[in-house]
């Protein structure tokens, strides 16, 4: 009777240890904390190309600015008075309007605008995160890196028509090159929203130093079926930027478009490593 009623009491005591642990570990765990995402597009886009992640992220909680370049969306500041500077800029006053830190994130070209911001102000952003985004290295030019990228489709022959201060992708081009990947409605949405892009910001260069770009922590998302940021180009920037993280999706050059949750999810990812 003895060992029984020991037993009986080992029982309960295991019991009991395991319903406090359980009941410690719900009250102690402490839920994502939601954050400040500032979202950037690149060339020939338009702030619509966020919207699906915007309001994904938004659903979690998060607070989600995106920025409409100049030249770009509704903008219609002339193409002639617009600079890489101009893009910086226009960045900056979004960040100065956040408390507190934001994730940065750049598509493309928005990877030169973002990488200029964390040389500007490395105390508002708590860390860069690039989609098929151009990294330079300081003194680099979108142009001068997009002319190591033999792998890209963007700068084959017929593709691109420049004029004094804008440079075009042909309609029969647009598709291939930006959401090959996409829906035909999705393709019709990037079709109809296409604007002549500025020149003047492609053959403008960075400068970056350590002090203040190189101490921003950067994460890299690569798109492995991207016609416009080769991923060998992808793969070479990542190398040479000082890139703590990188995940991969298996897109064209427009994630946000053909696979937003999916992109989501690796933004989440991407804001809470540490």
């Amino acid at each position: 009777m003895q060992i029984m009623t020991n037993l009986r009491f080992i029982q309960f005591f295991f019991v009991a240890c395991i319903f406090l642990l359980n009941s410690c570990t719900t009250d102690h765990a402490q839920p994502a904390k939601p954050k400040e995402f500032v979202l950037v597009h690149g060339a020939w886009q338009a702030p619509y190309v966020w919207q699906s992640v915007k309001t994904s992220l938004e659903g979690q909680g998060n607070k989600v600015t995106v920025v409409e370049l100049p030249g770009h969306g509704n903008d219609q500041t002339p193409p002639e008075k617009i600079t890489l500077d101009t893009y910086k800029e226009k960045v900056i006053a979004a960040l100065s309007a956040i408390d507190g830190k934001a994730i940065l994130v750049g598509h493309s070209l928005g990877g030169m605008i973002i990488s200029s911001v964390a040389e500007a102000m490395p105390e508002k952003i708590e860390k860069l995160v690039y989609v098929a985004a151009y990294l330079p290295a300081s003194g680099q030019t979108l142009d001068s890196l997009a002319h190591t990228d033999p792998d890209s489709q963007l700068g084959g022959a017929g593709v691109l028509i420049f004029n004094s201060v804008t440079v075009d992708v042909k309609q029969n081009q647009i598709v291939n090159l930006f959401i090959q990947d996409g829906t035909p409605d999705i393709q019709n949405l990037v079709l109809k929203n296409y604007r002549t892009e500025p020149l003047i910001p492609f053959i403008n260069p960075v400068t970056l130093t350590e002090q203040n770009f190189g101490s921003v922590e950067k994460i890299f998302i690569k798109t492995l079926q991207d016609h416009v940021v080769s991923p060998s180009l992808q793969a070479r920037m990542i190398t040479a930027g000082g890139v703590k993280a990188v995940f991969q999706i298996n897109t064209g050059h427009s994630p946000f478009l053909s696979k937003p949750d999916s992109l989501t999810a690796l933004l989440v990812q991407a804001s809470n490593i540490h």
